[in-house]
C-alpha cells in the first residue's frame, strides 16, 4: 500500500513538472515574439523608397549576434537580402531589390536594423523578416506585409443588343491594371445578373472585368444601370452611369376611332402611333380590301376620312418597319346610319350638382341674414333689456311721509293733446303739453302732494337713491316742459298716469 502511493505521487510530480515546464516555453515564445517591434504593414506606390523598421527592445539578459532581413515574394520561397554581423560590414546578398536595399542609418546597429527600399515596383509585394540571432533564446523575428498600390483605370461600355429570349450581355465595366484588385458592382432596375472574373495585368497589377447579364426586352430600352468600381486607392467610389440600349421592332398602335362613324360625319381622323429602336423609317397606311377609299386623305402617320360613307366601311391597317422589323396595327370602322346619342351626365352627377347649389344658396342666405342682423342691430342700438329688473324697494320716507292735503287731487282739464303714433297705432301721451310755467293751478303745497303721490314703490332720494326725473322737486319748473327722455319699449310714468 505504501509503495502504491508513493509511486502515484512521483507521477503527479512529473506532471506537474511537465506542465511547468510547457508553460515557460510558452511565456519565452510569447516575451521573445514581442521582443521584435516591426510594422504589420507598409504601402507604397512604385517608385517611390520603402522604409521597413525593426528594433530589438528589451535585450536584458539577452545577447545579440546578428540579424537578417528576409524576403518572401510567395508562400514558401526565402531569400536573404540584407545581413547585419557587428564584427563584419553589411552585406546584401542577391535578390530581386539587391542595389535598390541598405540599412538605414547606416552603418546600423543590433537594437535597430531597419532597411529602405528604394524606386520600389509592384513585383516587390510580399513579406519582409527581421529576424534575430539571440543567445542563448534563439532566433527571434517579426514580419512586415508590404503592400504595393497601383490606383487603376476604369472604364464602362454598354453593349447594343437585339431584344430577344436569351440572357445576353447589356454592358461592361473594367477596372484595369490596379493592385490591388478592384471591387466592381452593378446599379440598375433591369432584372439581370453580374459575372466578374480577375486576369493578372502588367508588372504584378490585376485586371477585373465584370459583364452585366440579362434578357434583353423593349420595355429594358433607356433604363439606367451604373457600374460602381471600389478601390483602396480611391478616396470614394467610381461610378459611370449608363443606359440600356435594346433595339426592338416597332411596335403599333392605332388612336382615333370612337365607333360613332355615321354617314356624313366629316373630318374624323386616325393617328398611327409607333415606338421602336432604331427609330421607325417608314409608316404606311391600306386596307385590308386592297383600295383605298377616294374620301380618305393620308399624311404622314394620319389618315383622315373627309366626309363618311359606305366607302370607308372597312378595316384600316398602319404598317411600320425599321431596321429590326416590321409592327402594324388595324382597326375596323363599322359605319352608322344615323348619329349615336351624346353621353350626357349621368344621375347621381346631377343630384350632386343640384344638391351642391342649394348648399351654396343655403350659406349665401345666411351670410345675408346675419349681416342684416348685425346692421340692424347697430341702428337700433342697445334694444330693450336683456333680464327682468327687480322690484322697487319700499322706504320710510314714503310710507311716512305727511299728507297735508287729504283730498284727492283732482284733475278739471281735460286730457288733450293726445297723439297717435301713425306707425304702430297706439295712442302716445304728449307729455310736453301737461304743465305751463304759471299756469298749472296749484300752490307750493299742492305742488308737494302732487309730486309726493308717486307710487311708494320708488326709494326716497335720502337713500342715496336717484329719483325718476318727474319725481325731482329740486328741478327747474321750466325742465317739465322737456318731459322724460324715454325711448320706445322703456317702462316710466308721467305726471298724467297720477290723475
Amino acid at each position: 500500500m505504501a509503495r502504491h502511493d508513493a509511486r502515484n505521487w512521483h507521477d503527479c510530480v512529473k506532471v506537474t513538472r511537465l506542465f511547468f515546464l510547457v508553460a515557460s516555453i510558452l511565456l519565452l515564445q510569447g516575451a521573445s515574439g514581442q521582443r521584435v517591434k516591426v510594422e504589420p504593414e507598409v504601402s507604397s506606390y512604385p517608385g517611390q523608397t520603402v522604409n521597413l523598421r525593426c528594433a530589438f527592445t528589451d535585450a536584458t539578459g539577452i545577447q545579440l549576434t546578428m540579424v537578417t532581413w528576409i524576403y518572401e515574394p510567395k508562400e514558401g520561397e526565402r531569400l536573404n537580402i540584407a545581413v547585419f554581423h557587428p564584427n563584419f560590414d553589411p552585406n546584401y546578398p542577391d535578390s530581386p531589390v539587391k542595389g535598390r536595399v541598405s540599412f538605414s542609418p547606416s552603418p546600423p546597429s543590433l537594437t535597430s536594423p531597419s532597411i529602405q527600399i528604394s524606386n520600389v515596383k509592384m513585383t516587390d509585394e510580399g513579406r519582409y523578416i527581421c529576424e534575430y540571432a539571440t543567445y542563448p533564446s534563439g532566433n527571434e523575428q517579426g514580419i512586415t506585409n508590404l503592400v504595393m498600390l497601383a490606383k487603376p483605370q476604369n472604364s464602362a461600355t454598354i453593349v447594343t443588343v437585339d431584344a430577344g429570349t436569351k440572357p445576353v450581355v447589356v454592358a461592361r465595366c473594367e477596372s484595369k491594371d490596379g493592385r490591388p484588385p478592384a471591387q466592381i458592382s452593378w446599379v440598375t432596375t433591369a432584372n439581370g445578373n453580374a459575372t466578374t472574373v480577375s486576369k493578372a495585368g502588367t508588372d504584378n497589377t490585376m485586371t477585373v472585368t465584370s459583364e452585366y447579364i440579362m434578357v434583353p426586352t423593349a420595355a429594358d430600352n433607356g433604363k439606367d444601370i451604373s457600374c460602381v468600381v471600389s478601390h483602396r486607392t480611391q478616396v470614394k467610389s467610381d461610378s459611370h452611369p449608363l443606359k440600356l440600349v435594346i433595339q426592338y421592332a416597332p411596335q403599333v398602335s392605332i388612336i382615333g376611332y370612337d365607333n360613332n362613324w355615321y354617314v356624313g360625319r366629316t373630318n374624323v381622323v386616325l393617328t398611327c402611333q409607333a415606338t421602336g429602336n432604331p427609330v421607325p423609317l417608314s409608316v404606311q397606311w391600306k386596307t385590308m380590301t386592297g383600295e383605298m377609299p377616294d374620301t380618305v386623305q393620308i399624311k404622314d402617320n394620319q389618315l383622315k376620312v373627309l366626309k363618311v360613307d359606305d366607302a370607308v366601311n372597312t378595316t384600316f391597317v398602319c404598317e411600320v418597319k425599321n431596321r429590326i422589323g416590321t409592327g402594324k396595327d388595324q382597326v375596323t370602322a363599322m359605319v352608322r346610319g344615323t348619329r349615336l346619342p351624346m353621353k350626357g351626365a349621368t344621375t347621381g352627377s346631377i343630384v350632386g350638382a343640384i344638391i351642391g347649389v342649394i348648399i351654396i344658396l343655403a350659406i349665401i342666405g345666411t351670410a345675408i341674414a346675419m349681416y342684416r342682423k348685425h346692421r340692424n342691430n347697430k341702428l337700433n342700438g342697445d334694444g330693450p333689456p336683456k333680464y327682468k329688473p327687480p322690484p322697487p324697494k319700499k322706504t320710510n320716507s314714503s310710507a311716512n311721509r305727511t299728507i297735508t292735503n287729504s283730498a284727492p287731487v283732482a284733475e278739471d282739464r281735460p286730457l288733450q293733446n293726445q297723439s297717435y303714433n301713425i306707425q304702430s297705432d297706439e295712442p302716445v301721451t304728449d307729455l310736453d303739453a301737461h304743465h305751463d310755467d304759471d299756469d298749472d293751478g296749484y300752490g307750493e303745497e299742492d305742488r308737494e302732494h302732487y309730486y309726493s303721490a308717486a307710487p311708494s314703490g320708488w326709494d326716497d332720494p335720502g337713500n342715496n337713491e336717484v329719483p325718476p326725473f318727474y319725481m325731482r322737486t329740486d328741478r327747474d319748473p321750466q325742465d317739465y316742459d322737456q318731459g322724460p327722455n324715454v325711448n320706445r319699449g322703456d317702462s316710466f310714468v308721467s305726471p298724467a298716469m297720477f290723475v
